[in-house]
């Protein structure tokens, strides 16, 4: 990180500030001010284009609002990196996708800063250090300079104020807590007189201020803040206030000698002075056996190793472990495993209780009802334990201060099912573990998060041999990878499959397979011998934790082909608005029925999405299923079409059929953000193309490729274009699509032209014009005709590629169209310079440039470049070769055509090596051979013969401008 960096800070709590040194710096508008909150707000994580657009205008967008925030962060830029080259590695504001992020320096936040105060103070008030935790809790707050986010505009602003302001207002209530305690109930009365004011619906802060005023010798006004506060929640909320307050009511009302402040150097009672002594029993060890088959997750028991100090010693704080994952990854066998591996460094017991979070019978475990449970564990006889939740969990918290404990609380639902059962003092280690995302805990205790993946494939492999042998697994070693492979190293799905083939040894895995195999697309195989160990059983009870809403979304995701789905797109899939669907997706999400793998980008495990796969058949009616999947598959459409002009400009559109309801596709502003949704879409815009060949949606196979044209060539994606193109072409002719048929036919033919599959391409182009004729498609044929041109040109045959391109270039000019006359000009000059008349060459290809600049062609322009440069090798004019092919590699930058970047590269190296200058062609020929090898391109090989014979002498000179074709 640079140095200026280093010394830049930031401030969110109060105005969005910043300062480099003791310099403010100008951040400009509210809304300019918003964007450097949601990137700062995400600490050095990448923020999606469509959230900053919500978080500054929410739903109500300007319709330039993309180009308006682009030029929000090129200022931003400005603003804090003054000077700074455009090297993206060096950058503050980094473009990640379709989105930015912001590197921070760990300090280099306000709210950062006040994060890690508020952290340290809660363990050395856990430690007993009340005077430091109070101290820090104060410096904390004293960095705030006002309301969080204030003067910014936008949802963000307004979510994200509230809740840091309700952080700040938490903490203030903790450090009031603490000098209460602390005997300082003086000196905070008249600021919780003040808050109480403020906040009247706080109980908390009455209590302190009852607390305080009792303490105080004023017991008449304690009751009369009561008084107060339970007036006000009756007249505005009707309800009466909860029972900490009603219990510190009635304590004062009877003079409880407890609520006296003890001398400080007096030590806390575990139990109350009226109170029997309470001895221990014997030393509880509650925790489940440990599997004796469990194997792997050595780096996730590294993890939960690191939490426990090195040398054997009690740890300082409360340590707290969450470890979640989906149902069936293991959690509670690691939790097990790590728990007695650990045992003896807690000489005082194990406590554990299934809190039956995901119970398919519903019989949650309350958090009394553990507390009673691991009170009476500890020796404390029923008849003492108070009936509160709250004096419970005062008692239980005493009976574990200056005691080691370790507390294994397992399948938790949520935090709040968790927190009471946590205990206040250090020396104790809490596990955790849940199929919910607890984030309150990681939060607001400290709990450190470790989610479970699926098994290594090697960990999978080993599960299997413990339960069956290493010997079985090495006669059929294609057969137990199958297994594993159709498990999807789900512990759960493996350990049902083992228990299947340990209960039949005579049965060789192959046959197991099969089963598998043949199941594929049902989860019967996985079903075990009871609840707890059926897989599709176990599923549901998460999928029946969730809301409604979020449970049709989970099933309708069993209808997405993909290998994975943007919010945007299950948006569609679901007929939702993008935010409804963003809300929902976050609770899948947390509850770890869907993984998100990158900001925005989320996948599903493959037994949970043949598990969607079977809920969306069972519970939406055909036409149901039917709708979602044009509305999806018609969104990918209409989004790949939107991107099609900002690509291939000025190209013939392909007619679309009308958006279905509920489908809303994105829009492109620039070239660059169209190229980057392909790239990030392209696994799923192939798969969609299958997907709509097979569920009678033949318009959308075919039109998918049609649009995708221009993606495909700068991309070099060769396989995926021949393949989609193939799938469509089918399809439009099993619709009797003629139009179709011949709109794939010519797709077809430019990715196998483009494949180097000349004759195959020559075929369908010439299928091409006989459908266009029997069309009356003049501009459909035109495009052959210049085509067939281009590719006799690749193929060598020369003469009938002037036929064809003349032909073409008389058409252009007959009919006015200077962008197919320009395009036309430069494949006749690509071939004058293979038949060596590079004057005649030249003079075509500037005519061309001239074209293609005046109408913004710059995709061609870059190609012409590319070939005047070979001309002018071919007339010996080395130094204008260079200069040509320079130009052509800016364009072909400028717009991302790889493809034509790496041909150029190779053809710069032959001009160089030319004019006696072998170590730049190397450098060029290198760079070339990046490019080729990245995208699997057939003229890698050619670059690396060069490279290779660069020492015994220069290399023949054959790799050749990439031509333009009529489709640019």
């Amino acid at each position: 990180m640079n140095g200026y960096k280093n010394c830049i800070r930031f401030a969110v709590l109060g105005p969005v500030r910043a300062w480099r040194g003791e310099q403010e710096l100008d951040l400009g508008s509210p809304q300019q001010r918003a964007v450097l909150a949601a990137l700062l707000l995400r600490r050095g994580r990448a923020v999606a284009l469509s959230e900053l657009l919500d978080a500054v205008w929410g739903e109500e967008q300007p319709t330039a609002a993309v180009s308006v925030l682009r030029t929000y962060v090129s200022r931003l830029r400005k603003a804090l990196e003054p000077g700074l080259e455009a090297a993206e590695t060096r950058r503050m504001v980094v473009s990640v996708g379709d989105g930015y992020l912001i590197r921070l320096p760990e300090d280099g936040l306000d709210l950062a800063v006040f994060e890690q105060r508020v952290t340290k103070a809660r363990k050395l008030r856990a430690a007993g250090e009340l005077p430091a935790a109070a101290e820090l809790l104060r410096a904390a707050l004293d960095g705030w300079q006002g309301a969080a986010l204030s003067g910014l505009p936008g949802p963000l602003a307004e979510s994200e104020g509230s809740r840091l302001n309700e952080e700040r207002l938490a903490t203030l209530e903790t450090w009031l807590d603490i000098e209460v305690e602390r005997g300082r109930h003086g000196e905070v009365i008249a600021e919780l007189i003040s808050l109480t004011g403020k906040y009247p619906l706080r109980e908390q802060l009455c209590r302190l201020l009852m607390l305080a005023l009792y303490r105080s010798g004023r017991q008449a006004e304690a009751l009369a803040a009561y008084r107060s506060t339970r007036s006000t929640l009756v007249a505005e909320l009707g309800i009466e206030p909860g029972a900490p307050l009603r219990d510190l009511h009635d304590r004062i009302l009877a003079a409880d000698a407890t609520l006296d402040p003890r001398p400080p150097e007096e030590p806390a009672s575990p139990v109350s002075p009226a109170s029997p002594a309470v001895v221990l029993a014997a030393r509880p060890a509650q925790l489940p056996a440990d599997l004796p088959t469990f194997v792997g997750r050595s780096a996730e028991l590294d993890r939960v190793r690191a939490l426990l100090p090195e040398q054997g010693g009690a740890p300082a704080t409360v340590v707290i472990s969450a470890i979640g994952g989906m149902a069936g990854i293991g959690k509670t066998t690691l939790a097990v495993h790590w728990a007695h591996e650990i045992a003896d460094r807690f000489p005082d017991g194990q406590l554990y209780v299934n809190l039956r979070g995901f119970d398919p019978t519903g019989s949650l475990v309350t958090p009394d009802e553990a507390i009673r449970a691991f009170l009476g564990a500890l020796g404390v006889p029923p008849m003492r334990i108070p009936a509160g939740l709250d004096a419970q969990t005062a008692l239980y918290r005493s009976m574990l201060a200056q005691r080691r404990m370790l507390v294994l609380l397992d399948n938790a639902r949520d935090t709040e099912q968790v927190r009471p059962l946590l205990p206040g003092s250090p020396g104790c280690l809490v596990i955790v573990t849940g199929r919910n995302q607890l984030t309150g805990l990681v939060a607001g205790e400290g709990a450190h998060p470790l989610t479970l993946d699926q098994l290594t494939p090697s960990e999978a492999h080993d599960l299997l041999a413990r339960r069956l042998g290493t010997a079985r697994l090495a006669a059929e070693p294609q057969a137990a990878d199958e297994i594993i492979t159709r498990c999807a190293r789900l512990p759960l799905a493996l350990a049902i499959v083992a228990a299947h083939a340990a209960a039949h040894p005579g049965f060789p895995l192959s046959a197991i397979a099969e089963e598998l195999r043949d199941s594929h697309g049902s989860l019967d195989a996985f079903a075990g011998g009871d609840i707890s160990t059926d897989v599709r059983a176990v599923f549901s009870w998460s999928y029946k934790a969730v809301s409604a809403p979020a449970t049709r979304l989970f099933h309708l995701l069993g209808l997405h082909s993909g290998p994975d789905i943007s919010a945007p797109a299950a948006a569609a899939l679901a007929g939702l608005p993008l935010r409804e669907a963003r809300g929902l997706l976050v609770e899948l999400t947390r509850a770890h029925l869907l993984t998100e793998y990158f900001p925005g980008r989320y996948t599903l495990h493959d037994l949970l999405r043949v598990y969607a796969a079977e809920r969306v058949r069972a519970e939406e009616k055909p036409q149901e299923r039917e709708q979602a999947v044009e509305r999806l598959l018609s969104w990918y459409l209409h989004t790949a079409d939107a991107a099609y002009p900002h690509i291939t400009p000025q190209r013939r559109r392909i007619p679309l059929e009308p958006l279905p309801a509920l489908c809303r596709p994105l829009e492109f502003t620039t070239h660059e953000q169209a190229l980057d949704w392909c790239e990030a879409e392209r696994a799923n815009l192939v798969s969609a193309v299958h997907q709509a060949a097979g569920s009678g949606l033949p318009g959308i196979a075919w039109r998918l490729p049609a649009v995708l044209w221009g993606f495909f060539y700068l991309r070099s994606h060769t396989h995926d274009w021949v393949d989609t193109a193939r799938a469509g072409l089918a399809a439009a002719r099993a619709d009797d699509d003629r139009w179709g048929e011949a709109q794939g036919l010519a797709d077809l033919a430019a990715a196998l032209r483009c494949s180097g599959r000349l004759d195959e391409a020559i075929d369908h182009l010439s299928q091409a014009m006989v459908a266009y004729r029997e069309l009356g498609d003049a501009d459909g044929r035109l495009g052959v005709v210049s085509n067939l041109g281009d590719a006799y040109l690749q193929s060598g045959q020369l003469g009938r590629a002037v036929e064809y391109i003349r032909r073409g270039l008389a058409i252009e000019r007959v009919i006015g169209s200077a962008w197919g006359e320009a395009i036309s000009l430069c494949n006749l000059g690509d071939v004058y310079q293979r038949l060596g008349r590079f004057d005649e060459a030249v003079d075509c290809l500037e005519q061309a440039l001239d074209l293609l600049r005046a109408n913004g062609n710059r995709w061609v322009e870059g190609v012409t470049l590319d070939i005047l440069g070979t001309a002018q090798r071919g007339l010996h004019r080395y130094d204008d070769a260079v200069e040509y092919y320079h130009q052509a590699l800016k364009t072909h930058r400028d717009i991302g055509n790889r493809w034509g970047e790496g041909h150029t590269l190779g053809n710069l190296g032959d001009a160089q090596l030319a004019a006696g200058e072998p170590e730049a062609a190397r450098d060029s020929w290198r760079q070339a051979l990046t490019i080729f090898v990245e995208f699997d391109h057939q003229d890698a090989e050619n670059v690396r013969e060069r490279l290779g014979r660069l020492e015994d002498g220069p290399p023949d000179c054959d790799v050749q401008g990439a031509t333009a074709g009529r489709g640019a």
